[in-house]
């Protein structure tokens, strides 16, 4: 009696389904054309053109469903083939995303730029080389601040469905995210996952707008209209940072920054957690998580610092003092961006700690950017361990995180993230400093780490000319390339594009 074969994963001769990666990448990425829909209704509204983003909707629509019909497979994706499927669909989305600007944005009309400004938006920095924000057409300023919002979406999804099952970081022992696990497809992960996350990203995006269309309908902030309010809401909740206007959130009155900085640590902080929190009704989970209480004394602390050196040295004092010494504190350390005064013209004190926590970041599973705190708290207790058991050799101690056991494994591979992480980011500051002074830009050296470490934890304002009120315009085009990677590197937690690099990978 004949006895068929089981059905096996077909792959290539390389090892790695290569058809199969690309054929999911092919149908992730037709989903990104009705994205478009949205700011060609902003153009409609508003009697702008619409040809810029409906072109850009067929471009990528076709692209997509073409790549798909020409490969097969991709419900036999596995772990192996996620490392190429998440670092391509990140940046064909970008290259993409980029397309409106280059059809119809003047101050985009470089290549270069106008992927910089697409990469900035979908990875959530912030950061931008636009000249003249408040010049964009309603239409092109919505598509901003919309493509940090689709960025936190997919963030969300990566983080808490695709890179555990990756094992980047050490993330598949410290986020307990209930995905599926390794003999099931990539993609109906990423389903399920999406699919329990988005209502509540969703949600939390439309409660900030509202409370923002109230302050400017109640005339307690007469500037934030009901287009500011959306702008702001999507790029909040993303942690991305883009503003319509030239200034950040300067202009707009002191209600609507204190309702952003409660919008900012609440974006900040795992979405795990927020849904088990808020969604299951179990509010003692975010007295219980160690991260998110070290978050907010971190919050604190920072902020009390920065705030009695606004004080001390004149530069704001009672409620404006505290308000911004907390908002950009927050911005920062959630990795938003957001600005509410410049502090590129305050002390080096206030750059230290404000640059300092930059390289600390919010929550792991939000759609900040950085190493993540997590990490920082397991590297701490590392470090307890290792000096009690200096002490005291023969005692074995396992470390824990919210009660579970972090296993060895997952710890070595924290420590290898960090190491590339400054590896890259010092790397990073190099390339641009060194072109910037073969070009004859005047940068220094902290300048030049700071916008390394701003672009590659997703942060997006820099000091000197890139500083909060600036922009990365006066760059070249080396030195632009360069931080559009970092940004790229950084969203992507580095190894799963550095893994595509590698030999042992590719084999069977």
């Amino acid at each position: 009696m004949h006895v068929a074969a089981p059905p096996r994963q077909r792959r290539s001769a390389l090892g790695v389904d290569v058809g199969g990666a690309l054929n999911l990448v092919g149908s992730l990425l037709k989903y990104l054309s009705p994205a478009f829909l949205f700011p060609t209704a902003i153009a409609a509204g508003y009697g702008e053109p619409l040809w810029p983003f409906l072109v850009s909707g067929v471009a990528t629509a076709g692209f997509g469903a073409g790549l798909e019909r020409a490969t097969r497979g991709k419900d036999q994706v596995g772990a192996r083939e996620g490392y190429l499927v998440v670092s391509l669909i990140w940046l064909l989305v970008a290259v993409f995303g980029a397309l409106p600007y280059l059809l119809y944005e003047g101050q985009l009309a470089n290549p270069a730029d106008a992927l910089f400004e697409s990469m900035s938006g979908f990875s959530t920095t912030g950061a931008s080389v636009l000249t003249d924000i408040e010049g964009l057409s309603r239409s092109m300023a919505m598509w901003r601040s919309f493509t940090a919002w689709i960025g936190g979406v997919g963030i969300i999804v990566l983080f808490l469905a695709v890179l555990p099952r990756l094992r980047v970081g050490g993330r598949q022992a410290l986020f307990k995210t209930e995905a599926a696990g390794p003999e099931l497809p990539l993609a109906a992960t990423i389903r399920q996952t999406a699919r329990r996350f988005v209502v509540l990203y969703g949600a939390l995006t439309a409660l900030e707008l509202a409370i923002l269309a109230v302050l400017g309908w109640t005339n307690v902030d007469p500037r934030m209209d009901l287009f500011r309010a959306t702008a702001h809401s999507l790029t909040t909740i993303a942690t991305g940072g883009f503003s319509t206007e030239a200034r950040s959130v300067e202009p707009f009155a002191a209600a609507s920054q204190w309702v952003i900085v409660v919008f900012m640590l609440v974006a900040g902080t795992n979405f795990a957690l927020l849904y088990a929190g808020i969604v299951r009704r179990r509010p003692l989970l975010f007295a219980r998580d160690e991260e998110f209480r070290t978050g907010l004394l971190l919050i604190a602390l920072a902020s009390a610092l920065v705030v009695v050196e606004l004080l001390t040295e004149d530069i704001a004092g009672g409620e404006e003092a505290v308000r911004h010494g907390v908002f950009n504190t927050v911005s920062m350390m959630t990795t938003t961006g957001f600005a509410s005064a410049d502090f590129n013209e305050w002390t080096s004190a206030t750059a230290l700690v404000l640059f300092g926590l930059t390289l600390i970041g919010a929550s792991a599973g939000s759609t900040s950017g950085s190493i993540k705190l997590v990490r920082h708290l397991v590297i701490a207790k590392m470090l307890r361990r290792e000096i009690d058991q200096t002490v005291h050799p023969e005692v074995v101690a396992p470390l824990r995180v919210n009660g579970g056991v972090v296993d060895e494994r997952a710890l070595r591979a924290i420590i290898v993230f960090v190491f590339l992480y400054v590896g890259v980011c010092v790397a990073g500051s190099v390339v641009i400093l060194v072109d910037c002074s073969l070009r004859g830009i005047e940068l220094t050296a902290f300048q030049s780490l700071a916008s390394s470490a701003s672009l590659l934890g997703g942060v997006g304002p820099g000091l000197g000319f890139a500083g909060p009120m600036g922009s990365f315009a006066p760059f070249s085009d080396v030195s632009t390339i360069a931080l559009t990677v970092l940004m790229y590197l950084g969203r992507l937690e580095i190894i799963p594009v550095l893994v595509l690099f590698t030999s042992s990978h590719w084999r069977a």
